[in-house]
């Protein structure tokens, strides 16, 4: 709270060009944060395909909301599953591209549902694992049939409430470059 008072004061006598507000993170200390929100396991080398491409010319800078991308922000709480949140997001993107709607897709199935794939729920997982799932699953329900509660529960998956299909996934090399193709759109890969 002290550095964010001294922070709005330099704001206020023009010294930075935004101010800062408390949030529900403000009174935890890092080690503490991490444990609240790291929920990625470690993952071992691919031995499948694996996204390196690099073309010579793509975009240095692309903003996915402004392209309608994204859906609002989401909150894990306490439960340790930034993979599915990762993992759902980067689907709701794909669905939005493809067809342009906008779908909130729930985490809380993946959290509940993806232990055959190698997930541990709210101890954490991969998002491969969680892409692994959907494919096999043959569907994700939506957020709003399938809601986030943020704790480990009972797998309830309804097939007729799915919003969403994985048909296939590849990891992308761990070079910037390949990042960058890899999320370039309008590109012809």
């Amino acid at each position: 709270m002290k550095m964010i008072k001294i922070h709005n004061l330099e704001y206020s006598l023009g010294q930075h060009s935004f101010k800062l507000g408390m949030n529900a993170f403000g009174d935890v200390t890092s080690e503490e944060f991490r444990q609240m929100t790291d929920g990625i396991q470690n993952q071992e080398p691919k031995k499948g395909e694996i996204f390196s491409e690099s073309p010579s010319e793509v975009p240095t800078s692309v903003d996915w909301r402004d392209k309608g991308c994204v859906t609002p922000v989401k909150n894990q709480d306490h439960c340790g599953c930034c993979w599915a949140f990762s993992a759902a997001g980067s689907l709701e993107g794909q669905m939005f591209q493809k067809t342009g709607i906008h779908v909130s897709l729930s985490e809380q199935n993946l959290v509940d549902c993806s232990q055959a794939e190698g997930s541990s729920g709210c101890n954490g997982g991969l998002m491969d694992n969680a892409f692994q799932y959907v494919q096999d699953n043959k569907g994700l329900d939506s957020e709003e049939s399938y809601p986030y509660i943020g704790k480990d529960m009972t797998c309830s998956y309804k097939p007729e409430y799915s919003a969403a299909n994985d048909t296939g996934f590849i990891e992308v090399a761990p070079l910037e470059k390949a990042l960058m193709v890899g999320l370039a759109p309008d590109l012809d890969l």
